[in-house]
C-alpha cells in the first residue's frame, strides 16, 4: 500500500506546533525540551471505534488490534455501538487516563470540537481513521487516514453511466444510504449524484438510510419495492446493505443482478461472493485494513516526525470476473 507519510523531521518544536505534544501525548510534557521517543512498549493509544455494524467494521477492528499487538503498543479499545455520545465519553476517558495518542472513527461528522479541544489542551494528538470530522479548526487533529468517499461514489456512478450509456428509457435508481450525517454516506451520495447527472435518463427515485447494516438494507429495500415497483438499480453505500437488499429482492420473487442490478461499496468477502455469484453487479473497494498505516503514523509522531494531514488509502473496483479471481486470497 502506498506510503504517504512525510519524512521524519528532527525539530521537536515543529511537531509540538502541529500536534500539541506529539512526543509525549498525555503522559509526556507540555513544553520545554524534547524528551525523545518513548519505547514502543511504553506507548498507550486509545481507540474509539464506531461499532460493529458491518463486516467491514469487524475487519477494520481486527486489523487495527492486530497491528498494534504486532508493534508492541498498548491499545485501549472502546465500541461506541454507533452512538456519538459513547465515543465522546470514551475519548474523555482516554484524556483522563493520560494516553499518549487518541484515534477514532467518528460516527458522524459534526459535534466534535468540544472534546477535541479537550484533547488538544491535554497535549494528546488525535488521528482520525476512516471517517472525517466537519470542523473549521484543523489543528484539532494531526491527520485523517482513510478513503476518498466522494471518489468511491464517482466510481460507482461511472459504472452505472457506462452500463446504461445506450438506454433511451428512464432508469429508476434507489439509494441505500449509510448512517445519516456520516462522512461516507454524505460523500458517496455526492460523488454518485455528480457522475450520473451526465445522463438525464438516470434518476434516483428514492433514497433512505439503512444505517450501514444488513438488516437495515433489507428493511429499506422491502419498503422501496412496495413504493417503487419499477426499480432498475440499487446503489448501496456498503456491501452489508446491498446484501440485505438481495434478501428483500429474492423474497419478492425477483432475481438480484438481473431484474434489479446492484452496485455497492466495500468489497468484503460476503459482498465479493455475491458479486462472484452474479447477485451484485459491481463493487467499489473501501479497504478496512488501516492498522499498519495507523501504527506507522503513531510511530512517526513518537519519533519526532510529521505526517500528512490527509492520507488516502489505495483502492480498486471489482467486476464479477475480478471478484472470482480475487476471492481465494481475500483477507477480509
Amino acid at each position: 500500500m502506498k506510503k504517504q507519510l512525510i519524512s521524519l523531521a528532527a525539530a521537536g518544536a515543529l511537531v509540538l506546533g502541529l500536534a500539541g505534544c506529539a512526543t509525549g501525548g498525555g503522559a509526556g510534557g507540555t513544553g520545554g525540551e524534547a524528551e525523545g521517543p518513548k519505547p514502543l512498549d511504553e506507548l498507550v493509544v486509545g481507540f474509539a471505534q464506531v461499532g460493529a455494524e458491518s463486516g467491514w467494521r469487524t475487519a477494520n477492528t481486527k486489523d487495527i488490534q492486530a497491528a498494534f499487538a504486532d508493534a508492541g503498543i498498548e491499545l485501549k479499545f472502546s465500541d461506541a455501538q454507533q452512538k456519538q455520545e459513547n465515543q465522546i465519553k470514551a475519548i474523555r476517558s482516554y484524556i483522563q487516563q493520560g494516553v499518549d495518542y487518541i484515534a477514532f472513527s467518528p460516527v458522524v461528522e459534526t459535534g466534535w470540537d468540544a472534546v477535541l479541544n479537550e484533547a488538544k489542551a491535554a497535549g494528546i494528538p488525535v488521528v482520525l481513521t476512516d471517517r472525517a470530522v466537519d470542523s473549521k479548526d484543523e489543528s484539532l487533529y494531526v491527520s485523517f487516514l482513510g478513503s476518498d468517499f466522494i471518489e468511491e461514489g464517482k466510481k460507482a456512478g461511472d459504472w452505472v453511466l457506462e452500463e446504461y450509456k445506450d438506454t433511451t428509457e428512464p432508469v429508476n435508481i434507489v439509494q441505500l444510504e449509510g448512517t445519516t450525517g456520516a462522512a461516507p454516506a454524505i460523500d458517496r451520495a455526492e460523488g454518485f449524484a455528480e457522475v450520473i447527472a451526465e445522463n438525464p435518463n438516470l434518476e434516483v427515485v428514492a433514497s433512505q438510510t439503512g444505517d450501514f447494516t444488513r438488516a437495515g438494507g433489507k428493511q429499506v429495500m422491502e419498503a422501496m419495492l412496495k413504493s417503487q415497483p419499477d426499480i432498475d438499480l440499487v446503489y448501496a453505500h456498503n456491501d452489508d446493505m446491498g446484501l440485505g437488499a438481495i434478501e428483500a429482492i429474492e423474497a419478492a420473487g425477483l432475481v438480484p443482478g438481473e431484474d434489479i442490478k446492484i452496485v455497492t461499496v466495500d468489497a468484503v468477502k460476503d459482498g465479493m461472493q455475491a458479486l462472484a455469484d452474479g447477485k451484485i453487479n459491481f463493487i467499489v473497494e473501501c479497504s478496512p485494513l488501516l492498522g499498519a498505516q495507523l501504527v506507522e503514523i503513531i510511530e512517526t509522531l513518537n519519533d519526532g516526525g510529521t505526517v500528512e494531514k490527509r492520507i488516502i488509502t489505495e483502492e480498486t473496483t471489482f467486476t464479477q470476473e475480478q471478484a472470482v479471481e480475487a476471492l481465494p486470497d481475500r483477507k477480509y
